[in-house]
C-alpha cells in the first residue's frame, strides 16, 4: 500500500486524519504501508508529518510537490498538469519506489494534486487507485483535474451514503464506488472526566446547563441559528450557557456573532473561547452538544459528542442522520425550521432523563459500529476486492 498526501499547511484536514487512523488499525502482517508525504523542515515539521511519523510498522517517503494552490472548477486539466509539473521530481522517486516494494494499491484523498498525482503513480506502475471522498461530489466547485481524477481511479470510496449517491448522481460507476463510514478511538473519549475542572475554567456554576458546539466558525455550521435557538431558550430558562468553541474561517464572523449576541440580549450567557486543544474536556463540561450545520458530508463532531455521552442537536440534512439517530442519539430538525430546532434544543433541556438516555444509546452506538478497528477492516475489504478484480478472481 502506498498513502498519498502532500499537504504541507496547518492545520492537520479531518481527511488526512481519518486516514492515518485507517493506516493506524491496518494489519501489518497483511498489509505493507508506505506513506508519501511532505516532511518540512526539522524544526517545523508539516502537520501530516507529525502524525504519521508516530505510526509503527509503517515506512515514510519524503515528498515535495511544493506549497499546495486552490484549484477551483475554471482550471482546465492541461492547467492544472502545469500545476503539477514543479512535483515531478517527486513523482520520479514515488513511481521507483512504488516499483521497488512492489505497490499493488495507491490510495489518498479528494485532494485535487494528491488524487491526480496518485492516479499517475498508479497507471505508470500497474497498480490500483482509490481516492478516498469526504465531500459531496460538485462539479461547480470541483476542479477539473480532481474529476477527472476520481472519473478515472479503479476506487473510489466515500464516508457516508449521502457522499456516496453525490458521486454516482454526478456519473461515476456506482460499482466503483465503496462506502466506509469514519470512525474515532472511543478510548481517548472519557464522559465527564475532568467536568469539574472545565467548568469552573469556564465560570459556570455546578448546576448550570451547557449548550456546547465545536466548529469552525463560518455560516454553513449553523451557528448564527444556534444563537437565536439558544437566545429563545434563554428567555425561560435563565440558568443555561452557550459556549462555542472554534476558530473563524469566514473573516468578521466572530465579531458578527458577538453582535447578536448582544442584540439578542444573552452576551453575558455566550462563551466564545476560540480554538481549543482540548475539545474532550469542553465535552464533559457540558450537557448537550448542537450544531445545526446546513452541510455534513459526515459529521465527525457527532461522534465524539455521542462518545461523551452527551446527546446531539442537528439538522436532518447531508450525512448526519447516518451518524446521529433521531430521537435516539439526538433531535434532527428540518434544515431552515428554527421554531423546531428551538423545540428540540428546549426539550432536552427540560428532561434530564431524556438526555442521559440518548448519551447512553450514542456511546454504545459509537463502541458499536463506529471503531477503527471497524474502519480499517472494511477498508482492507476494498483493497481486497481490488486485487481480486486484477487477478480475475472474484471469489478470493
Amino acid at each position: 500500500m502506498l498513502f498519498v498526501h502532500t499537504a504541507t499547511q496547518p492545520p492537520l484536514g479531518a481527511d488526512t486524519w481519518v486516514q492515518s487512523q485507517i493506516i493506524g488499525g491496518l494489519d501489518k502482517t497483511r498489509v505493507d504501508v508506505h506513506i508519501a508525504c511532505a516532511f518540512g523542515a526539522p524544526s517545523a515539521p508539516t502537520p501530516t508529518f507529525s502524525v504519521m511519523q508516530g505510526i509503527p510498522d509503517v515506512r515514510l517517503i519524503p515528498v515535495d510537490f511544493g506549497r499546495e494552490r486552490s484549484s477551483t472548477a475554471d482550471q482546465g486539466r492541461w492547467r492544472s498538469l502545469r500545476m503539477t509539473m514543479p512535483s515531478l521530481p517527486s513523482l520520479v522517486r514515488l513511481v521507483r519506489e512504488a516499483r521497488r516494494h512492489n505497490i499493488s494499491v495507491v490510495h489518498t484523498t479528494d485532494r485535487p494534486r494528491d488524487a491526480f498525482a496518485s492516479l499517475l503513480v498508479a497507471r505508470l506502475t500497474r497498480s490500483k487507485c482509490i481516492i478516498h471522498a469526504h465531500v459531496g461530489f460538485d462539479a461547480a466547485w470541483m476542479s477539473r483535474m480532481l474529476q477527472w481524477s476520481m472519473k478515472r481511479a479503479d476506487a473510489l470510496i466515500a464516508i457516508s451514503q449521502f457522499v456516496a449517491s453525490t458521486l454516482i448522481a454526478g456519473g461515476l460507476d456506482a460499482s466503483r464506488v465503496h462506502v466506509v463510514h469514519n470512525a474515532i478511538d472511543v478510548t481517548r473519549w472519557i464522559p465527564r472526566s475532568g467536568r469539574e475542572d472545565a467548568r469552573r475554567d469556564l465560570d459556570v456554576a455546578p448546576d448550570t446547563l451547557v449548550v456546547l458546539t465545536v466548529c469552525r466558525l463560518f455560516p454553513a455550521k449553523g451557528t448564527t441559528e444556534l444563537l437565536r435557538a439558544f437566545a429563545s431558550a434563554h428567555v425561560e430558562r435563565p440558568n443555561i450557557r452557550l459556549v462555542v468553541v472554534g476558530r473563524e474561517m469566514t473573516p468578521g464572523y466572530a465579531a458578527e456573532l458577538g453582535a447578536l449576541a448582544v442584540e439578542l440580549g444573552v452576551a453575558e450567557h455566550v462563551i466564545f473561547t476560540g480554538q481549543r486543544s482540548d475539545v474532550p474536556r469542553l465535552m464533559a463540561a457540558a450537557d448537550i452538544y448542537a450544531m445545526p450545520s446546513m452541510y455534513e458530508p459526515f459529521g465527525l463532531v457527532y461522534l465524539e459528542a455521542m462518545a461523551m455521552e452527551l446527546p446531539v442537536v442537528a439538522l436532518d440534512n447531508g450525512g448526519t442522520p447516518e451518524v446521529v439517530e433521531n430521537g435516539l442519539d439526538g433531535l434532527l430538525s428540518d434544515p431552515g425550521d428554527l421554531h423546531q430546532l428551538t423545540a428540540h434544543l428546549t426539550g432536552l433541556l427540560d428532561d434530564p432523563d431524556r438526555r442521559r438516555a440518548m448519551g447512553r444509546h450514542g456511546r454504545s452506538r459509537v463502541e458499536s459500529q463506529f471503531t477503527i478497528a471497524q474502519m480499517a477492516r472494511a477498508t482492507e475489504g476494498v483493497y481486497r476486492l481490488l486485487a481480486c478484480a486484477s487477478t480475475g478472481d472474484a471469489k478470493k
